[in-house]
């Protein structure tokens, strides 16, 4: 056996390995139905965790004293950042493409401009409705309404940044325990709430 020394090297060299966060998409990837069912049926704390999700994948590129959670929490406060992180991105050239906002607010290949900032207007002041007497202080769970639109920009960008992500459109198992128990506690408390007191 000779040895070549012009032949490439044979053992795995890790400088060259892909990083596991670098095949995630940029952000919380979930479809929509998925969005509004959980939602619905978690009397919206599943937009916690959407939240949650997407301040850690933002605190991946940009690591700056971001805490995720308490982020997540108080998203009432930190909604219009979260939603203007996701505006601004850009899907970088290691997809071969770069979209950003052209004329008349459109990105390219990714649809219109995210309006963060009537999102996030839109998302706050109906969370602080829960003030207002029985049954209107139910609108204020629809809230969760004003992340269709960002969760739309966002699986358009999910998809140009890597089209063979997992769109997370199926529900586990525990996502079915929530949907049912929730659904269930979900209906009784509205029917409570319309029902005539009795004194």
């Amino acid at each position: 056996m000779t040895f070549n020394p012009y032949a490439p090297p044979t053992a795995v060299v890790d400088d060259l390995a892909v990083p596991e966060a670098a095949t995630e998409p940029p952000f919380f990837a979930v479809s929509v139905t998925k969005l509004l069912v959980m939602n619905l049926c978690t009397f919206s704390a599943y937009q916690v965790y959407w939240f949650y999700r997407n301040w850690k994948r933002i605190a991946e590129r940009e690591p700056h004293a971001m805490w995720p959670v308490a982020r997540a929490i108080f998203a009432i406060f930190y909604c219009y950042q979260c939603f203007s992180h996701i505006r601004d991105f850009v899907v970088g050239t290691d997809t071969g493409r770069i979209f950003a906002a052209g004329p008349l607010g459109l990105d390219e290949d990714t649809g219109p401009r995210l309006a963060a900032g009537p999102l996030a207007v839109g998302f706050i002041v109906t969370n602080l409705l829960w003030r207002l007497p029985d049954p209107y202080a139910w609108i204020s769970t629809l809230a969760f309404v004003f992340l269709v639109p960002v969760q739309l920009h966002v699986n358009r960008l999910n998809a140009a940044a890597n089209p063979l992500h997992d769109r997370n459109n199926r529900f586990s198992g525990w996502n079915w325990v929530a949907v049912v128990v929730g659904g269930v506690l979900v209906m009784l408390a509205v029917v409570g709430a319309f029902l005539p007191e009795v004194e």
